[in-house]
């Protein structure tokens, strides 16, 4: 079965950061037994350097697998989301169904394994890997080149980065106007295709992930980004 898939962002203002850190401490227990499939709880970040001064403290990000489109919606009335949403002064929501993933994640198949297809409108990717210790500095070097680039794309709506940690655990996540803006990015610019070359011929990951979805609706803010 294909899932559903549904990413939250939501911004608070500075004076609620402590109570999002709270939140990111109480919300995984809650979470581990509840309906989701799969879920992570992410920080996030401008996705400029993938190191520590990239950290966004104020945005903070929910990544959820489900069986079925009930499952999801009955979640919005969770104490995980009612809790969030009362810190926060924005949220974007986005509902996705995967087209294409690749790889693991903590050594699970969070997006199950569709059958890879094209589609017409707004798509999505969501990347993630484990850097490997010894490859860290490589890898923080390359980045800069590549996220620079990433806005230069015609078609990308919106881009960030989530991760689990500010070190080591990295990923993106972006929105893009169709799949063939999409594709140019990943498969026909230089400096990706040389992060690419790279990270196969130097063993950068322990663990990576590449996951492409279709956007079924999105709604709210995140900054400039209207949806």
């Amino acid at each position: 079965m294909v899932p559903l898939v549904t990413l939250s962002v939501w911004g608070v203002p500075s004076r609620a950061v402590p109570a999002a850190l709270g939140r990111m401490a109480l919300d995984p227990l809650l979470l581990r037994h509840g309906p989701a499939r799969f879920s992570r709880l992410l920080g996030t970040g401008r996705g400029r350097t993938f190191t520590v001064r990239d950290a966004d403290p104020r945005h903070w990000a929910l990544l959820t697998t489900w069986d079925d489109e009930a499952a999801a919606t009955a979640f919005e009335d969770s104490a995980t989301v009612r809790g969030w949403d009362r810190i926060a002064e924005e949220r974007l929501h986005v509902v996705l169904r995967p087209l294409a993933s690749r790889g693991r994640w903590a050594g699970r198949e969070p997006f199950g394994e569709p059958v890879p297809r094209r589609v017409t409108g707004p798509v999505a990717s969501i990347t993630r890997a484990r850097v490997r210790t010894r490859s860290l500095l490589t890898f923080h070097r390359a980045v800069p080149p590549v996220a620079v680039d990433l806005h230069r794309v015609g078609g990308l709506r919106l881009a960030i980065g989530i991760g689990e940690a500010p070190v080591g655990l990295q990923g993106t996540f972006s929105l893009w106007d169709d799949d063939a803006a999409l594709q140019e990015f990943a498969h026909r610019r230089a400096a990706h295709a040389e992060v690419v070359r790279r990270t196969g011929a130097e063993g950068w990951y322990g663990e990576e992930l590449f996951a492409r979805f279709e956007v079924l609706g999105a709604r709210g803010t995140l900054g400039s980004y209207r949806a």
